[in-house]
């Protein structure tokens, strides 16, 4: 089962976003407290809207409850954040894969967690994808990956852990071939897709993988 998931964050309008949101129907749809603002302005309703609410007001909460939203409202003072709290909830769920918007942009802090979201435990073997405009982000771990696209795509391979090890691709126009990307450099930014199609092959390590329709 899909899940989609709504963050209480800036989103940019894409053709990223539009594929997301045009399998909202078969989807499970989570909102994390505001988020379900921003499902409800694309469109969407919400099964499941979980969060403090300190960004929805007690009228909106019942007239998503009106709409058939289940409402999770947990305490204020608490060790995660909203969004972590869908996220798990879609994990619980058996959710995969997971697509997520309205979780770039805005703070800096905010932005910065949410990508590390994807590193959780509970999301591990999950396919957990951060959508904005035309890019989509996700992790991948040692094996051999593929990435589905279009010549002149630009791709990006940013390591999570302090070395991404054994690193092999084909089909981008600056190949890796057993090489190791390391975090704080910039090495692995701005590719470029060469086909339809490009693999990724990492040995160690983890790597934030982001694909941007078109030039980036």
């Amino acid at each position: 089962m899909r899940a989609l998931v709504f963050a209480n964050g800036e989103m940019t309008d894409g053709p990223a976003v539009q594929a997301a949101l045009d399998g909202a129907r078969d989807a499970l749809v989570i909102a994390a407290d505001g988020g379900a603002r921003l499902a409800l302005a694309c469109g969407v309703t919400p099964a499941l809207v979980i969060g403090d609410f300190d960004s929805l007001s007690d009228a909106e909460a019942e007239h998503l409850r009106g709409l058939g939203a289940a409402i999770e409202r947990v305490a204020a003072e608490k060790n995660e954040t909203d969004l972590e709290l869908a996220l798990l909830a879609a994990a619980q769920r058996d959710a995969d894969p997971i697509d997520v918007l309205g979780a770039a942009g805005g703070r800096l802090d905010q932005m910065l967690a949410n990508l590390y979201l994807l590193a959780m435990p509970a999301l591990r073997a999950r396919l957990v994808r951060i959508i904005d405009g035309r890019q989509t982000l996700w992790l991948i771990g040692p094996g051999q990956h593929r990435i589905d696209g279009a010549p002149g795509d630009t791709l990006s391979l940013i390591p999570l852990t302090p070395e991404a090890a054994g690193i092999t691709t084909q089909g981008l126009q600056y190949p890796l071939r057993g090489e190791s990307l390391y975090i704080g450099a910039a090495r692995g930014v701005s590719n470029v897709l060469l086909g339809s199609e490009a693999q990724v092959t990492l040995g160690a390590g983890q790597l934030f993988v982001v694909h941007t329709v078109g030039r980036a």
